[in-house]
């Protein structure tokens, strides 16, 4: 059989589903035979982010494979590849790649010497009899340790290159370090020892599907929990001892808190201190739990360090913690649970008149308050888009069981969560899936909302349009007559019906929820909806720190 044959029998081999794809690369024809679904989106940046969401919410146990053929899509490829390596996604690329003989010429775009800083491993399969030992290595790194891409470059030569027919492929298994038992003892009497401890909770517990471990462990100290913002939904928002999510934006219950705090145990996180992550005040005790020792160190201080998967290592702290104060812990001290309670009603009141507004043009808030209150979040996957959307829906969208909401923004490319949204729906085809995303972010990868059309994906968007560039003020022209302003425009209504799918325009705060049902029946129906709300610019925010 031919390269591209034996790498599509792995494919299947290993379970894969669907191949996210742009043409023109014979993988695609290969995978096809073989029962793999061509997903072909209308840019190459839009399929690497539906591979994203894939692997999200299968979280990483089916994997996102993505191809696109080799030189200009390659070069297509780059942001959204950059963008799942920013926010830890693990995903499979197989680019094509121009031929051995020509390697090195430089009107040639070859991925192995331009992807490296964005990928966790990068090669290119060099002869057809070495695919079976490189798909195997790319899938076990896929699985263990810290999630990230990995890209195999298969030349156009190697892929028409003949490989037997009987070569042996055995997938790779996973394998999950647990933490050093001294770590584990330290940590806790750090932990016990602490007047204000609070839980920063990470992607990691996403990873590890430790929910179930980090609920016990929170309820048998009875402390308080955020998540960072790839994190949210690993915690439920609607328990009494949750703070919500932090980044750029995040709850008064968070910003109450770790201000308070005497010790930060950060499980399954980076800690990191981009301008999209929160802060953490200096002078604390600092414990972090990360499956990466890249992560440990990296921008703070760190006094205790347990690197390991984060359901092992909070499987041997709730054991530690019963061994010191007994196997019901301080569940009968509900002092912090009444606090967090006080805080939530100060900070919501405080809000209030912006999520329930009647003004018109409708102030965004609103509609972030009357869709979590519509749709059945524990039958819904949402994310927002970057800027403004991202902002306002972090604090007031309650996530309530786990990968129920998509958080991202170590990179914020505009129209990421389109792609995102589709991937989160192939892999949960029962959920209804969900992006909120701005008229910006529409304008750069909007034209993709007809691979929902035609793949059949029904998905619903929700523009936020407020017709201009939110956030933008003190770096656009002041317009003129020669020159534009951060004012933009469009009926993307209209765009969205011309490109097949259902759509509403909703002008009247009362006329949210009804606009969202009606679509949910066409979501039913099989048909990806689109509503465009007309809203204002709203410049507050709720800062998490």
């Amino acid at each position: 059989m031919k390269g591209v044959d034996a790498v599509a029998r792995i494919l299947k081999i290993e379970g894969v589903e669907y191949l996210f794809c742009f043409p023109a690369n014979t993988l695609i024809d290969a995978s096809a035979k073989v029962g793999i679904r061509p997903i072909m989106g209308r840019t190459e940046r839009t399929l690497i982010n539906m591979a994203d969401g894939y692997s999200r919410i299968s979280n990483g146990k089916r994997l996102g494979v993505a191809v696109v053929q080799s030189g200009p899509g390659s070069e297509n490829a780059f942001a959204g590849v950059a963008q799942a390596f920013a926010d830890s996604v693990p995903i499979l690329m197989l680019p094509g790649g121009i031929n051995r003989r020509e390697r090195s010429i430089p009107t040639g775009f070859e991925a192995v010497k331009n992807y490296g800083g964005i990928t966790k491993w990068l090669a290119e399969i060099n002869f057809a009899d070495r695919i079976p030992d490189m798909m195997r290595r790319g899938f076990s790194l896929l699985r263990m340790g810290h999630p990230a891409p990995v890209m195999l470059e298969i030349p156009t030569d190697v892929g028409a290159e003949d490989i037997d027919d009987d070569f042996a492929y055995t997938p790779p298994k996973s394998a999950k370090p647990a933490g050093d038992p001294r770590a584990i003892e330290a940590s806790v009497k750090a932990l016990l020892a602490a007047e204000s401890p609070i839980l920063h909770v990470g992607q990691g517990v996403l990873y590890a599907e430790a929910t179930e471990e980090l609920v016990e462990f929170a309820e048998l100290l009875q402390a308080p929990v955020m998540t960072t913002m790839p994190g949210k939904s690993a915690f439920p928002e609607n328990h009494a001892l949750s703070l919500g999510a932090s980044g750029y934006t995040g709850t008064g219950m968070v910003k109450h808190f770790l201000q308070k705090a005497d010790l930060v145990f950060g499980l399954g996180c980076g800690f990191s201190n981009s301008i999209m992550c929160t802060e953490i005040p200096s002078g604390k005790v600092m414990i972090q739990n990360s499956i990466d020792e890249l992560d440990i160190n990296k921008d703070y201080l760190i006094d205790h360090a347990i690197i390991g998967d984060s359901k092992l290592v909070l499987r041997q702290l709730i054991d530690e913690v019963k061994k010191h104060i007994g196997d019901e812990g301080r569940r009968d001290n509900t002092t912090v649970a009444q606090e967090i309670k006080t805080v939530k009603e100060q900070w919501l009141a405080e809000w209030m008149p912006k999520l329930t507004s009647d003004e018109i043009p409708i102030n965004p808030y609103r509609v972030i308050w009357d869709l979590a209150r519509t749709v059945d979040r524990t039958q819904t996957i949402a994310t927002h888009d970057s800027g403004n959307p991202r902002d306002q829906m972090l604090p007031f969208y309650e996530a309530i069981i786990p990968r129920s909401y998509i958080g991202w923004g170590k990179s914020t490319q505009l129209g990421y969560g389109l792609g995102l949204t589709m991937g989160a729906k192939l892999a949960a085809p029962e959920k209804l899936a969900v992006n909120v995303m701005g008229d910006a972010a529409f304008g750069m990868a909007g034209m993709d909302f007809e691979t929902a059309v035609r793949e059949r994906i029904p998905i619903l968007t929700i523009i936020l349009n407020n017709s201009a560039l939110g956030g933008y003020e003190n770096h656009m022209p002041v317009a003129t007559e020669r020159f534009g302003t951060k004012f933009i425009s469009g009926d993307y209504t209209k765009v969205a019906e011309g490109l097949g799918g259902y759509s509403e325009k909703i002008e009247n705060p009362a006329d949210i929820i009804p606009a969202i049902q009606r679509a949910q029946k066409e979501i039913e129906a099989g048909r990806p909806s689109l509503l465009e709300i007309i809203t204002r610019e709203e410049g507050a925010f709720s800062r998490g720190y």
